[in-house]
């Protein structure tokens, strides 16, 4: 696999691999590394000799994208999970990726939580990032401009979400079910109603 022209099968590339992907993972408590929010940003910019004037502006516009700059200085622990995964999100924003990979990020968090995670990635892609979403959460694949659906590891199927209609006899084959939504969509042009896809993807 290529990103960026790098092969990710050579090892000499980790760290230029590093430079261009970011990963969030299921758990933010597992990325949660120091006690304050603002030191566990910190820490990967200290690491490649980033100014701390500097680091403090972007540590800035980082939390402020998550909607969490309130909690610069607050304590790790004290946050919530879905607060916790902002958190995450913002300590890989600070290292300036140009790939993002969220690997299940709302698996642990409430529904209060997950809308908040959301909204972050509708910002971070009008704010043009490359966003690769890994999810078992049928719904959260409306989130996406293109779907990819894996079998045991293999690439199956690659469709544009705006062409998800076309492709439910595919989904179904593969044991996949529609989103609500798109359920909702079909059941209501069953019925009559002057209904637009889009509004419902």
């Amino acid at each position: 696999m290529l990103i960026n022209g790098i092969n990710t099968k050579n090892k000499k590339e980790q760290i230029s691999l590093r430079k261009n992907v970011g990963i969030v993972f299921q758990n933010p408590e597992n990325q949660i590394i120091f006690n304050k929010v603002y030191d566990d940003l910190l820490f990967g910019m200290k690491n490649i000799g980033t100014s701390l004037k500097e680091a403090d502006k972007i540590i800035n516009d980082c939390l402020e994208k998550v909607d969490m700059l309130e909690h610069k200085n607050s304590e790790s622990y004290d946050l919530s999970l879905g607060q916790k995964q902002r958190v995450v999100i913002a300590g890989t924003l600070v290292m300036d990726p140009k790939i993002i990979v969220f690997d299940e990020p709302t698996t642990m968090i409430d529904s209060e939580g997950k809308e908040k995670v959301y909204q972050v990635l509708k910002k971070l892609q009008v704010d043009g990032y490359t966003i690769i979403y890994i999810t078992n959460i049928i719904d959260e694949i409306l989130l996406a401009d293109e779907i990819i659906i894996l079998e045991k590891g293999q690439l199956v199927e690659q469709f544009l979400t705006s062409n998800i209609l076309k492709k439910s006899d595919r989904m179904q084959e593969l044991g996949i079910e529609l989103p609500q939504s798109i359920k909702m969509y079909q059941k209501l042009k069953s019925k009559g109603h002057d209904v637009v896809l889009e509004d419902f993807l």
